[in-house]
């Protein structure tokens, strides 16, 4: 967990275990992308449903803290709260990246390598500050 400090050890708790859930039973864009994430094979180790703050996040390369978010239909209603949630990530030091499931259904190769640049992009971020 990334910023534990931020939650209370009951919340820090509830959310370890809601993710440990969450890895059991993942979405099927999630479980794609995830075949194609796992053991480093972009170059850039992610760890899956992993809890920043107070939020648990889809993907996350700890190295390059950047999160990545698998969104299907219902994010379209969620604009708003999304927003809010990247910034909140954005503010503990993550860059986010937000991918539409359809997406992964349609292209995943075209995501992997749109996650890769991104996981260059942020490293290299983190390298200049």
């Amino acid at each position: 967990m990334f910023g534990r400090a931020l939650v209370s050890p009951a919340r820090a708790l509830l959310l370890e275990e809601r993710a440990r859930i969450m890895r059991c039973s993942p979405t099927r864009s999630e479980e794609w992308l995830w075949r194609r994430l796992s053991g480093s094979k972009t170059g850039f180790a992610f760890r899956r449903q992993l809890v920043v703050g107070e939020h648990i996040v889809d993907f996350a390369c700890t190295k390059v803290r950047l999160v990545v978010e698998v969104d299907g239909e219902y994010h379209a209603e969620r604009g708003r709260h999304d927003a809010q949630r990247d910034r909140a990530l954005q503010a503990l030091g993550w860059s986010v990246l937000r991918v539409a499931d359809h997406h992964v259904f349609q292209d995943l190769d075209a995501v992997v390598a749109r996650i890769a640049e991104a996981a260059g992009r942020a490293g290299e971020a983190r390298l200049t500050r």
